[in-house]
């Protein structure tokens, strides 16, 4: 399957881009990407347009970067600026540039038309800036998995009994049903377990004494940011679906861009109504975090593995899987839509980062 184009994907956190030269991939797409006087992110084709050379591998002069193989410059703009040896500029003397967003510390790339970036379409949350919540980033977690099943994994509150039982699941939730809402833009799976014992997280964050009811809403924003809200109260509240802020909250963000057919980052990161400016709280739920994500990655990879291999029959699909269905069909439902209004444009852009 193709990628969705007309997005915008995290290349990565703000503090990711600096003076040097950054090779990012997306979709596919090479781009050497790096923050230049002025402070802002420019992103352009990773690509001389005489030999080829990645200019990643060249170097920066300015806010200019010259090829490393023939010293051909380009400006921000992508254009070249300088052909040593020569005075004139061949009229495809430049390479493509992509337009780039930061907010929230987050760098965005938009991977496609040009003329569709419309920068109100970022993904924002309110959370990111109301006083009663703590916004933390963590880290990129690096998967060889195609990316829908990256972000089929995060609108699957399912899998946490199994996958994740010492972390962010228990065998309590096993046979509790899972709700799912696919009216909207975004597509919504959630549950409730009742009246059970704080699961790992809780037990260390939440200070209960006994048992809780907690939550899991998974939400999916096409084509693949995935804000999974999760917490619990104390079973004696009798808290209301609706009024989960008087609970120990977390919004645990999933940022996945598509590297290519094999390779997906997920830079996550999360909002926190408790523990406000407490870093050495951040720092223990990175590490519970990573725990529980190095779960997942195994998970997907060994999927993605089986899925490259021959295959007598199609694999079954159950009830729990309603939400990835409908997500698999929207995606190519998009992608379809490009493929019709973009024919003969060249392929959009993709992205991973070369350290």
């Amino acid at each position: 399957m193709s990628f969705v184009r007309n997005a915008w994907y995290v290349a990565g956190w703000s503090r990711d881009f600096g003076e040097p030269l950054r090779a990012v991939e997306i979709l596919g797409q090479r781009l050497v990407m790096f923050r230049t006087s002025d402070g802002r992110v420019k992103a352009l084709e990773d690509r001389c347009p005489h030999r080829l050379l990645p200019l990643s591998k060249g170097k920066r002069i300015g806010d200019t970067i010259q090829c490393g193989y023939h010293g051909m410059t380009f400006d921000g703009s992508g254009q070249c600026v300088r052909v040593p040896g020569q005075d004139n500029t061949p009229k495809s003397g430049f390479v493509e540039t992509f337009s780039v967003e930061e907010r929230h510390n987050i760098v965005w790339v938009w991977m496609g038309d040009p003329e569709r970036a419309d920068p109100s379409t970022i993904f924002d949350m309110p959370e990111f800036s109301s006083p009663g919540w703590h916004a933390h980033q963590g880290e990129a977690l690096h998967i060889e998995a195609h990316y829908l099943n990256v972000a089929e994994n995060l609108v699957d509150p399912a899998h946490v009994s199994f996958v994740h039982p010492t972390t962010l699941g228990s065998a309590a939730s096993e046979n509790v049903p899972v709700h799912v809402s696919t009216g909207g833009d975004v597509i919504t799976a959630w549950r409730w377990i009742r009246d059970a014992p704080p699961v790992g997280f809780f037990q260390k964050f939440g200070g209960f004494n006994g048992h809780v009811d907690r939550w899991h809403y998974y939400h999916l924003h096409l084509p693949s940011t995935a804000v999974i809200d999760f917490g619990s109260i104390a079973t004696v509240e009798n808290c209301a679906e609706d009024d989960r802020d008087r609970g120990v909250r977390i919004f645990a963000l999933h940022f996945v861009t598509p590297v290519n057919e094999d390779y997906t980052i997920d830079h996550w990161m999360h909002l926190r109504n408790s523990a406000l400016g407490d870093e050495d709280a951040s720092a223990q739920m990175d590490a519970m975090f990573k725990v529980a994500f190095a779960e997942d990655k195994a998970i997907l990879e060994a999927v993605h593995d089986n899925e490259k291999r021959p295959q007598r029959r199609r694999p079954i699909r159950i009830a729990i899987d309603k939400a990835p269905n409908v997500y698999r069909k929207r995606i190519r439902d998009l992608v379809a839509a490009e493929s019709t209004e973009d024919l003969g444009e060249p392929e959009g852009a993709s992205f991973v980062h070369h350290d």
